[in-house]
């Protein structure tokens, strides 16, 4: 872990020395609190765009946070591939360690922090940082997966603020990139979490995609409990002591996510 740069915009966070395994992390960035529950070796990277829990078994983040609004979003800025400057060559894959992925695995970089929700700010560089990147595959990447990503957007004009919680899951596959000197197992599906707050309290939609998915499938087909999401991953949401359950709305089907999102 580097600590030798820099660090008025960027904070990095051993998790080991400062976290217990159930810390509660608050960041204006997260509503009713960020998710608690990920190893006490993972590296928490805060920056002004999104927080990220680095993980330095899989050399993946286990969970990305970050708010849409309409001056955040814009076009046009390139996809350069870097390491996170923030972690040591041992804790974060590097762009060599792709090579010869899409072609083996049918793989992109796919974004958990997307570059187009945070192209109007100064920052957008830093979602370009592998840190932020997994392995993605393409149908996934460039289907319903971005779709939704597109639906936070047009939401976000809407409703001035969108949060995201979003991170991969792991099942018992051994397949990892090819190219990669670190371990990197290929995720199994992935989970999104997307909130606005209205005048009587927090609406929420939960995601889980699995890797397989079409590349035209309906993004609100994959609609799924909060609670399966946590024990799934072992997190904890919305754990802020001023969260009212009572005032939680829940998309439970995906005809209520289309009404909401399309």
């Amino acid at each position: 872990m580097k600590l030798n740069k820099p660090l008025c915009l960027s904070v990095l966070l051993t998790a080991a020395s400062v976290f217990t395994a159930r810390a509660e992390i608050h960041s204006n960035l997260c509503l009713y609190g960020c998710p608690s529950g990920s190893p006490v070796t993972n590296d928490l990277i805060i920056r002004n765009i999104y927080l990220l829990s680095s993980n330095d078994e899989t050399n993946l983040a286990d969970w990305v946070a970050y708010k849409v609004t309409p001056t955040s979003i814009g076009s046009g800025k390139p996809r350069k591939w870097k390491p996170d400057p923030l972690l040591d060559d041992s804790e974060t894959l590097e762009p060599a360690d792709y090579k010869g992925a899409h072609a083996e695995l049918g793989t992109d970089r796919g974004h958990q922090v997307p570059l187009a929700s945070f192209a109007g700010t100064e920052e957008w560089y830093s979602t370009n940082y592998l840190s932020n990147i997994t392995p993605q595959k393409s149908a996934l990447n460039q289907g319903p997966w971005k779709n939704l990503e597109e639906a936070e957007r047009d939401m976000a004009r809407q409703e001035k603020a969108v949060y995201v919680m979003s991170g991969p899951i792991f099942g018992d596959s051994d397949i990892s990139l090819p190219g990669a000197d670190e371990p990197t197992e290929l995720p199994e599906a992935y989970w999104k979490i997307v909130s606005v707050e209205t005048k009587t309290g927090l609406r929420t939609a939960t995601f889980l995609m699995p890797q397989a998915a079409g590349r035209k499938d309906d993004f609100c087909s994959f609609i799924a409990p909060l609670a399966t999401i946590s024990e799934t991953t072992g997190l904890t949401f919305f754990h802020a002591a001023n969260y009212a359950e009572e005032a939680h709305q829940h998309i439970a089907s995906p005809v209520e996510c289309r009404s909401w999102l399309k």
